[in-house]
């Protein structure tokens, strides 16, 4: 059974193609996933290619690799084994399917690379990292990592501090369920340990987006005393109390979202006066501690950040999504990768292909890509972070005028 979808757009040089295929064999579903993606590009070889292929399909991987390395004749090539993947219009949970997504970018810089992490005597080291940084004006990043060896969340702090105004979009391979069985791919090497990517220089506009699917509750409070995660006061206040007060004169329905999972938003910034959608980074709340009333986050906190309760569900996914690409616009785009994460999908809105929709109704039929991660990366409030039931985006516009 085969179900392909393509889409091209062919305003000034640009073109994005992207196929979907659920044939029973691996190295067939490529092949169809490759022919409905390059079939816009009309003969042209991509720039750069993006393969998602489900863990079923794993023993398959060197000639499915083989395979698309022919079919698009030395373009840079992208991908990893996911839990779920998505193509056109369809997101494909815990089945087989293979997607693939290409592109030409004419005047658009790829520079691939591949990052390893160690440690030596407490000090971080990324090898390959001063391959990354780049002060190209106009630049984006896209990167797949492994959750079990790549510390993202330390990478994306070095970006922010010596590469201020670099977005970082992509995901956590979600393929692999324990450490030593992931599958990241670059062009014709599987590696199972680190991060492969590309930046593109002089994507001119390109957006990197997230949608983070809370809704906040309650009025937002200063931490006045902190240690590394733990929050012990808010407001002069404990957090447990302040916790047990906003709950007690929430509605019934958002009592029931308290109880299944309390998040806490953390500002990115200090400097607005009402602070709203895009300037909160969610963090789970991971403990309670009643003797001292304090909570532990699932980041660091520090005193005079200030905080806002969050709940998320279903209809808070649906709404925030809506509104995040909204404020997009209206311009034309020519395509997107998605990166969504795998606790959304049919688990969190008891239907499929919602995150796709979603974007094909606000962009029209692109052609769309991606997988469900294991952790989203990407930008809120220009600083990148390592994001939870996100769904982080790529957007590529017809409009772009691409620098030379």
């Amino acid at each position: 059974m085969q179900d392909c979808f393509e889409m091209a757009t062919r305003l000034a040089a640009m073109r994005v193609g992207a196929g979907l295929s659920t044939r029973r064999s691996g190295l067939a579903a490529t092949e169809d996933a490759l022919d409905a993606a390059l079939r816009p590009l009309a003969g042209a070889i991509p720039d750069l290619a993006f393969l998602f292929v489900a863990p079923q399909f794993e023993d398959e991987l060197e000639s499915i690799m083989q395979s698309a390395n022919a079919s698009i004749g030395g373009g840079a090539l992208l991908g990893c084994v996911a839990g779920g993947v998505i193509g056109g219009d369809r997101e494909v949970e815990d089945a087989p399917a293979v997607a693939v997504w290409a592109a030409t970018l004419p005047e658009v810089t790829i520079r691939p690379f591949r990052l390893t992490y160690t440690e030596e005597e407490e000090h971080a080291i990324f090898d390959g990292l001063e391959e990354v940084p780049t002060r190209a004006p106009d630049s984006v990043l896209v990167m797949l990592a492994d959750p079990f060896s790549f510390p993202a969340h330390l990478l994306l702090d070095h970006f922010n501090e010596h590469a201020p105004g670099l977005p970082v979009v992509g995901g956590m391979a979600s393929g692999g369920l324990v450490a030593g069985r992931t599958r990241l791919l670059q062009d014709d090497e599987i590696v199972s340990e680190g991060a492969v990517g590309a930046i593109l220089e002089g994507a001119r506009d390109a957006s990197a987006i997230v949608s983070q699917g809370c809704r906040p509750v309650g009025e937002t409070f200063a931490i006045t005393r902190a240690e590394r995660n733990i929050v012990y006061e808010l407001g002069g206040q404990s957090a447990v109390k302040r916790i047990e007060d906003l709950y007690s004169g929430a509605s019934e329905r958002d009592q029931v979202l308290m109880r299944q999972g309390l998040h806490v938003g953390q500002a990115t910034t200090e400097l607005k006066p009402e602070l709203g959608r895009g300037d909160f980074v969610i963090r789970n709340l991971v403990g309670i501690d009643r003797d001292n009333g304090s909570i532990a986050i699932s980041d660091m906190a520090e005193v005079g950040q200030t905080i806002q309760f969050q709940v998320r569900d279903a209809t808070s996914a649906r709404e925030d999504l809506r509104e995040i690409l909204r404020l997009e616009g209206v311009s034309p785009v020519a395509g997107a990768l998605l990166f969504s994460c795998n606790g959304r999908g049919q688990a969190l809105f008891g239907e499929p292909n919602h995150d796709v929709g979603a974007l094909r109704r606000a962009f029209g039929e692109i052609p769309i890509a991606g997988f469900f991660a294991a952790g989203e990366l990407g930008p809120v409030a220009g600083r990148n972070f390592v994001h939870g039931f996100t769904a982080s985006m790529l957007l590529l516009r017809n409009g772009n005028e691409l620098k030379g």
